[in-house]
């Protein structure tokens, strides 16, 4: 397995309120990774990205590769709920803070198949078999109106309050993520990315660009074709490959 990430400030905001890590344990067989995206000013939205995934490199270590799926998706549920309170928490203390929160996309893949925790609108996508999917689904106002069929996806991609989400980490006392597994071997591969990115390149032109290039040219190639559209906001991507990419 291999993994590749990438945050970059864009060409508008003053500041990256984006922050993605990831790495491996049990000597390689286990790769993690976690893309956060900040909100609630230039300083709130830092602090909770950043804090949300600190959290996660302390819990991760502790995962248990013998745990079954029930006790897997407890483990990382629990991730959260501590990224959560932590962020609350520490909103409360400052109000120089007060509003801040935070997207998340946490992903561990073992034994042939990724669990991934999902909260707010940034995103996972598998590519399998040359076709691109998107795993999880985005917690947002226009996503709500495509679901009561108000609005068609295309819609949604231009519409005034595509980015005003419905779920984030750190805002509430409690958040309930979504916890997904997908297969995840042979060539597969996962892209996770802030809507920085999916806000600015489409689902055909990620998978274009995964089929041309590979590695750190993959994130690089994302990157600037995301900022060459625009690049408004911040862009944030992970690149997970199930076996060594081909150099």
């Amino acid at each position: 397995m291999q993994l590749y990430t990438r945050t970059d400030i864009g060409l508008v905001r003053s500041s990256n309120q984006d922050c993605v890590d990831g790495g491996f344990l049990f000597d390689g067989k286990l790769m993690w990774a976690v893309l956060c995206d900040g909100m609630g000013g230039a300083n709130g939205g830092n602090v909770a990205s950043q804090t949300a995934v600190d959290v996660t490199k302390e819990a991760i270590v502790s995962f248990d590769r013998r745990a079954s799926d029930y006790q897997a998706e407890d483990f990382l549920r629990d991730i959260v709920d501590k990224a959560n309170s932590t962020i609350y928490n520490r909103q409360r203390r400052d109000i120089t803070l007060q509003g801040m929160g935070t997207t998340m996309e946490l992903i561990v893949a073992h034994k042939g198949w990724a669990m991934i925790i999902h909260v707010g609108d940034s995103r996972v996508y598998r590519i399998h078999n040359k076709k691109i999917k998107q795993l999880t689904q985005d917690h947002s106002v226009v996503q709500e109106m495509v679901n009561r069929g108000e609005i068609t996806l295309e819609q949604a991609q231009v519409h005034p309050n595509k980015n005003f989400i419905t779920r984030a980490v750190g805002v509430d006392p409690y958040v309930i993520p979504d916890y997904i597994e997908a297969p995840f071997s042979d060539e597969d591969i996962l892209i996770v990315c802030s809507d920085g990115l999916t806000n600015y390149i489409s689902d055909k032109q990620i998978l274009s660009y995964a089929e041309s290039c590979s590695g750190d040219e993959l994130t690089d190639a994302l990157t600037e074709e995301a900022k060459r559209n625009g690049g408004g906001d911040n862009i944030s991507v992970a690149v997970m490959y199930a076996n060594n990419i081909r150099e």
